[in-house]
């Protein structure tokens, strides 16, 4: 069974004159050539709508040409001043803002639901509103007001030019921007709020692109940055019709394990600067504050070295990040033994541990259970981490543990050669500055090639697996007589 309803825009019209049906998916808006019940490009159930206009809403009309408002000017006599960065006071957030949020500008952030989007946002207003010298704005359509009072003041959010309104009709939001005239408006989420002028339930195609529309259009004109709180599917990706990402004209994803304190927020689009940026934050009871120097959540510090851990230096967007790697070497299984990834990408673990059984002689991995994890929380997939990954499971299984100060850095091939990465002099940098003492990197990548090495490391390249053993072998050794 369909429910059909007239939507503008839709509908095609038949031979006959008439307007024939059309279908659309409420969750994507996929437009599929007849009804089904579940949608063939997003996989919802029950979404696909019926949809009809009349035959005179579809013909085409010409458009006549009239005034414009504001004659087109040479690009030299534009003042750039209006479209000028203003900090949040959120340190983290204005890193990957690319400085801080333009005036008009329409930010899209979108994550899970409990992972601390409204309290981000709700100390970014508050913070706006402490230095910019305009108000700032929160219309929350999922909470009241008295549950948004009672966040604010428990993470000491609360200033006299922060106002906070809860609505879920667009024309009452428009009403509280002609009253308040604020600087920034922050609307939570854009998936609640409905136009009288479109049709379809809140969180749907056409109201979300409704919605969306109106706010970026008096953002534009009234010169108001704007934040938006988009809900996201179950695969991470932004609900809502694709256009809405189009609309905006940044996109942020807000990303964390809620097991963990770390919290990020990537760049998937910026208009105004760089797209692979990633800020840090940690949440705690007191709300969520930035980590300018994450670094020191993804290392353990040991008395003594322990087997089985290796450091690496993963880039999340243009930020080096010291991580350690853990790798245990469990029992001996008949069958198929386990193996068991958690902040890696398990694909690639069970080709390194493929390699490393191949490749070196003393290594006896096809019958043994392997668990590897990071540590902090942080999830590490680049192909980078390899080598860590390698020397990790090694010294596990061979009982022999790497020298503190070491880092690896370098992709594994098939045949055991250490590949080559990029940003090897950043990661370098990041790593010395912490204190270690001794790298192995990709050939190519030595201080030969990419300059001179970070005070105090000496920088080893490695061709294969097997030199990157005999040289960690060898800085452990050196680093025990020390």
């Amino acid at each position: 069974m369909t429910n059909s309803r007239s939507r503008s825009g839709a509908g095609v019209r038949g031979a006959n004159g008439q307007a024939r049906p059309a279908f659309e998916c409420d969750a994507c808006g996929h437009q599929p050539p007849k009804w089904v019940g579940r949608c063939p490009e997003c996989g919802e159930w029950g979404s696909v709508v019926e949809c009809t206009v009349s035959p005179a809403t579809v013909a085409g009309k010409a458009v006549a040409a009239r005034s414009p408002a504001e004659p087109a000017r040479p690009i030299a006599t534009i003042s750039a001043a209006p479209a000028q960065r203003r900090p949040t006071g959120v340190g983290e957030l204005d890193r990957v803002l690319g400085g801080g949020l333009v005036p008009g500008a329409v930010a899209l952030l979108a994550g899970e639901p409990g992972v601390g989007k409204s309290t981000l946002l709700l100390d970014v207003a508050q913070q706006w509103a402490a230095g910019s010298g305009s108000p700032a704005l929160v219309v929350s359509g999922e909470e009241s007001a008295s549950q948004v009072r009672l966040r604010a003041e428990r993470i000491g959010a609360l200033h006299e030019r922060l106002y906070l309104a809860a609505e879920t009709d667009l024309g009452a939001v428009l009403g509280h921007l002609d009253t308040v005239q604020p600087g920034l408006l922050i609307l939570d989420s854009v998936q609640t709020v409905t136009s009288p002028a479109a049709e379809g339930v809140a969180g749907g195609v056409t109201q979300v692109r409704a919605v969306t529309a109106a706010l970026v259009a008096v953002a534009k004109e009234r010169g108001i940055a704007t934040v938006l709180v988009g809900h996201v599917t179950k695969d991470g990706n932004v609900a809502g019709p694709r256009v809405l990402e189009h609309l905006v004209d940044v996109v942020l994803h807000f990303e964390g394990d809620k097991h963990s304190s770390l919290r990020m927020v990537r760049g998937m689009k910026n208009r105004f600067g760089a797209a692979d940026e990633v800020g840090c934050f940690e949440m705690h009871e007191g709300g969520i504050t930035s980590l300018p120097d994450p670094s020191g959540l993804f290392l353990t510090r040991y008395a003594e070295p322990v087997p089985g851990t290796c450091v690496t230096v993963a880039m999340e967007g243009r930020r080096a990040l010291v991580t350690e790697v853990q790798a245990l070497i469990g029992a001996t299984v008949a069958g198929s033994p386990r193996r068991t990834v958690s902040g890696l990408d398990g694909a690639r673990l069970a080709m390194v541990l493929a390699v490393l059984q191949r490749r070196t002689e003393r290594l006896t991995l096809h019958d043994r259970e392997v668990f590897a994890a990071t540590v902090g929380g942080i999830r590490v997939v680049e192909p980078a981490a390899d080598l860590a990954v390698a020397l990790a499971v090694a010294s596990g299984g061979l009982n022999l543990a790497m020298a503190p100060e070491l880092v690896a850095i370098g992709e594994v091939g098939l045949t055991g050669e250490v590949r080559r990465v990029g940003a090897v002099p950043r990661r370098l940098a990041e790593a010395a500055r912490l204190g270690f003492r001794f790298a192995l990197v990709p050939p190519g990548c030595g201080p030969a090639a990419t300059g001179p090495a970070p005070a105090g490391m000496r920088v080893l390249e490695v061709a294969d697996v097997r030199a990157a053993l005999h040289w960690a072998a060898r800085a452990s050794a050196e680093s025990a007589s020390e």
